[in-house]
């Protein structure tokens, strides 16, 4: 592929945005890619930057323009082949795009939450007394990941066997998506085996005979989907749907950690769960970044992004723009998050976010209940990944209410 130069009004940038420092430390890159334009020239990668909010939700929902179809990462599938078979979810646009969304909407859809609310708010329950009794702890393992793996493999029907192999997997998917650095070779060792042991946990005869991945298949029985999709699409809910919202629920545990009175009024409120979770994607932004490729020459504030070209959507810089959020640093739950970009926006949405908010909405009512304060207990760790802004580590100490 041979790359043109970017014009020669556009600002540049020879700023790393999956370099170490910068997956520590986000904002003040942030800051400095939305103040310089609404498109910026990433140098080191020959890629185009959208960092705020108004440009990023507009190529979020723009899919004729702004494809997933040549791939959400660095790699353009126009000239580069796959690591994996792309996600029919993620990774492709309509037509192609529009059955297996429409099944898993269904297959998520509210009936299925309903069916699910009661045994998560128990498992819940179950898991914040565990830690009570443990007194000061590290929340990432024994809460934040435990939960959702605790939760969601059940929910989707795969067997207890293998579980652990879930995060490392995720992890990888969403380094895989940056370039090829430190952080994705590290995961390259083990990549055929855990993407055998996914795709072996898709099968119909592996899965449960109730659960998401079981209802995935009846949908292709019905013509819905065809038998050669429905692995596929249960395998978008292994890859997508459990370290994105493991990270999710460390995000707004520290949130909660590091803002007392904001924990004391969602004890007050505990229907301002899910406020608190949708506020602490906007904040924290696990996902922080999403590539499209343009279809055509698209103008964008005034350059046109050639057809052909990459463009890096900064999602969590959108959602800390002053032109779209009144004091954006703060994690505030006056605010309404609502129209934050943290689970995209358009056709490619989230499909899975009603999960998360279920999940966080189970954990935090329980915590509500049981715990007076939420304090941080040593120092914390950030575990880098080229997507996700995500924690290595956060000693607390629950104080029972």
């Amino acid at each position: 592929m041979t790359s043109t130069a970017a014009p020669a009004h556009l600002p540049t940038t020879a700023a790393d945005p999956f370099a170490h420092e910068a997956l520590e430390d986000p904002l003040p890159l942030h800051r400095e890619l939305r103040e310089a334009g609404p498109v910026v020239h990433l140098e080191r990668y020959d890629v185009f930057a959208l960092a705020r909010y108004a440009e990023v939700r507009a190529a979020l929902v723009d899919w004729q323009d702004f494809s997933s179809g040549a791939g959400v990462g660095l790699s353009n599938f126009r000239y580069e082949k796959p690591w994996r078979p792309p996600s029919l979810l993620l990774e492709a646009d309509p037509p192609r795009h529009d059955a297996p969304r429409r099944v898993l909407s269904k297959v998520l859809g509210p009936r299925a939450l309903h069916r699910l609310r009661e045994r998560w708010a128990a498992d819940a329950e179950a898991l914040v007394d565990e830690v009570l009794d443990r007194g000061e702890f590290d929340a990432v393992p024994h809460l934040t990941e435990a939960f959702p793996l605790r939760v969601f493999p059940d929910a989707v029907g795969i067997p207890q066997e293998g579980r652990e192999n879930l995060l490392p997997y995720g992890n990888h998917a969403f380094n895989a998506f940056g370039p090829d650095n430190d952080l994705t070779r590290a995961g390259a060792p083990r990549v055929a085996e855990l993407s055998a042991w996914v795709a072996a946990q898709c099968a119909r005869d592996v899965l449960a005979p109730e659960g998401f991945g079981a209802d995935i298949w009846a949908q292709a029985d019905r013509g819905e989907i065809t038998p050669e999709q429905a692995p596929l699409v249960v395998r978008s809910l292994l890859t997508a749907g459990v370290d994105t919202t493991v990270h999710g629920l460390s995000a707004v545990l520290y949130a909660l950690a590091t803002h007392p009175a904001e924990w004391e009024r969602l004890r007050a409120q505990p229907a301002l769960a899910r406020v608190a979770f949708d506020e602490a994607v906007r904040w924290e932004s696990p996902v922080q970044t999403f590539f499209r490729t343009a279809t055509r020459d698209v103008a964008v504030g005034g350059t046109v992004i050639p057809d052909g070209r990459k463009i890096l959507m900064f999602l969590a810089a959108a959602n800390r723009d002053p032109r779209r959020w009144a004091d954006p640093d703060r994690f505030d739950l006056t605010r309404d998050p609502s129209g934050h970009v943290g689970f995209g926006f358009g056709i490619h949405q989230c499909v899975g976010q009603h999960v998360a908010r279920l999940e966080a909405g189970s954990l935090l009512t329980a915590l509500t209940r049981r715990v007076a304060r939420i304090e941080l207990a040593g120092p914390t760790t950030r575990h880098h990944n080229n997507t996700l802004r995500a924690w290595g580590s956060i000693p607390v100490r629950l104080v029972p209410a």
